[in-house]
């Protein structure tokens, strides 16, 4: 599986993004876990994932860095407000900031600090912390992940900060709040925030990075951490290879928490320890989608994106590739439901993906395309060709991979698949070196950043320049303003328009090809340590690689 950035890929991520139903109580408390258990207090936790070799990087603006890619960038850096991605409807728990207050048309916002943090290099946490911070992605579009249009931003009399806006931000609040905090009296020395390995990262988190090598990152509990410490005695991140090695880890206790697709998880993952291993899936709004390359062929003719979104059988490829522990996506809006029922546009309501061979067919016939079935040729009289590419190893994408690439075929298309190694993926996608990509996108509150990942022109780089979404450099400029309408209106009469215009675009245009919904999910094991966000008590996304990495590493207590 992926890492799921906050801007991207971030992961995904992860979107934000990541997958079956939760499968177990877990270990929400104490009483439910710790019989039994026979764990350590002062066991090491040890915390995998699916992405290959690692280089000493600990930029945690950097996509592809150690410390975003194994997520522990997420126990040393901390964001303002804790969101719950297991539950994005929850109010936002303080953390670095003790509250953040809006003006009326989301323009502004008011930000108070907590008092009595420190860095984990001994300086004080302050206001100007946060202003650096925020200014450093306002003057740098490159690790403005989240493409808000800042205004001013300056400490206040009074030792708040104030953040403006060049446009309401109704729907973007979680964002501010979700925005990691790095020390001014480092940063402002470093000439390249996008660039710089930052080799000895410094904190408020409740751990600090000790010791890095290519096999492993190993994390202490920070001793001045304003939250108390941690009762993990040590956290240890390592990559494997491929989702193989991370499953056959997971299965043999190695690692304890982590995130890898696991066909027939039940019984090639639970049934090895059942009253210890648990995978926990939170529901939301993100999904896996198909990024189109629409600035060359064969994706910049839209009626060839439409084709293959019209042949693509859903049902037949969630079965497939994710032994169906994905929800398939139904409705031609791309929206999992029921979560998105109350988002939906009425005028899309009932309306479902045709999975129709000859509707594409007849698509392409009518566009001018030639050789349909056979050999196709565009309306220039040039065959049709392109690969879809996602990392070797990352066997749900790869399995989907095989089964787009076998329907293209169908049409006539002369398609293939690229597994190339995660690292070169990671660096390829965002600098739009690619035809289509499998990736996850963001989820959230609403479905604004499912779409605004796939498709918002506010996220456009040109090709060779690095994207945090839109990787497919879709622009469409009705598109672009009703994005800005719905993130920045404070009328929710215009925000449902503007959703619904959104929706329709989707939907006529195909920028993207939503293909299965992915809740955020993610393996663990309580035989040493339990109070995990689970069903019965989702506090947390479950994801090591998500902000709520730093909350949960401070709910988890020895198992005995």
């Amino acid at each position: 599986m992926r890492t799921r950035k906050l801007a991207t890929m971030m992961a995904g991520m992860a979107t934000i993004a990541l997958l079956a139903t939760a499968c177990s109580s877990g270990s929400g408390s104490d009483s439910s876990t710790s019989s039994g258990g026979g764990g350590s207090s002062n066991a090491v936790l040890t915390i995998g994932m699916p992405n290959g070799a690692q280089t000493n990087n600990q930029n945690p603006f950097a996509t592809n860095s150690s410390a975003m890619s194994l997520g522990y960038a997420n126990v040393i850096y901390e964001p303002l407000m804790m969101v719950n991605e297991a539950n994005p409807a929850a109010d936002p728990e303080p953390w670095l900031a003790k509250s953040i207050t809006w003006n009326a048309d989301f323009t502004e916002a008011t930000i108070t600090p907590r008092e009595g943090v420190k860095w984990s290099d001994g300086q004080d946490f302050t206001a100007a912390d946060i202003a650096f911070s925020i200014n450093l992605r306002k003057n740098n579009d490159a690790i403005n992940a989240a493409a808000l249009p800042y205004g001013d931003v300056a400490v206040q009399d009074d030792g708040t900060v104030k953040v403006g806006f060049t446009a309401g931000q109704f729907v973007n609040q979680t964002k501010l709040y979700s925005l990691m905090m790095v020390p001014e009296h480092i940063w402002k020395g470093i000439a390249d925030p996008t660039t710089d390995p930052n080799t000895k990262p410094v904190g408020t988190g409740p751990f600090t990075l000790t010791s890095w090598t290519p096999q492993a990152a190993t994390l202490d509990p920070n001793p001045t951490y304003w939250g108390g410490k941690s009762q993990v005695h040590e956290l240890r991140y390592s990559s494997y290879t491929d989702n193989n090695a991370l499953t056959t880890a997971l299965t043999t206790g190695e690692v304890q928490w982590g995130w890898t697709f696991i066909a027939d998880f039940d019984k090639v993952y639970i049934a090895k320890d059942p009253d210890h291993f648990h995978q926990y899936a939170a529901a939301g709004l993100g999904i896996d989608t198909m990024f189109l390359n629409s600035t060359t062929k064969p994706f910049n003719n839209k009626a060839f994106r439409q084709a293959l979104n019209t042949a693509i059988d859903r049902a037949a490829i969630t079965k497939t590739a994710s032994s169906g522990t994905y929800p398939v996506l139904t409705n031609v809006t791309g929206l999992p439901l029921p979560a998105g029922q109350t988002f939906l546009n009425p005028a899309l309501d009932g309306k479902n993906y045709a999975s129709s061979l000859d509707d594409a067919k007849k698509i392409l016939t009518d566009a001018g395309y030639t050789g349909v079935g056979t050999a196709l040729k565009d309306p220039d009289g040039e065959a049709v060709k392109f690969s879809i590419t996602d990392p070797t190893g990352w066997n749900d994408y790869n399995t989907a991979q095989d089964l787009i690439v076998a329907t293209a075929k169908e049409l006539g298309a002369d398609a293939t698949a690229d597994k190339p190694p995660a690292d070169n993926w990671f660096s390829d996608v965002p600098l739009g070196n690619f035809q289509a990509a499998l990736h996850w996108t963001d989820g959230g509150a609403t479905p604004y950043d499912m779409y605004s990942d796939m498709f918002d022109g506010a996220q456009y780089q040109p090709i060779g320049q690095k994207a945090n979404w839109n990787f497919g450099r879709y622009q469409n400029d009705a598109a672009t303003a009703a994005f800005k309408t719905y993130a920045s209106s404070a009328s929710a009469d215009d925000r449902t328009k503007a959703l619904n215009d959104i929706q329709q675009i989707f939907v006529d245009d195909v920028p993207a090809i939503a293909i299965w919904s992915r809740p955020q999910t993610a393996q663990y094991s309580t035989k040493n340590y339990v109070g995990w966000p689970d069903t019965d008590n989702p506090y947390a996304g479950p994801q090591p690689t998500r902000p709520g990495a730093a909350e949960i590493v401070m709910k988890l207590k020895p198992a005995s």
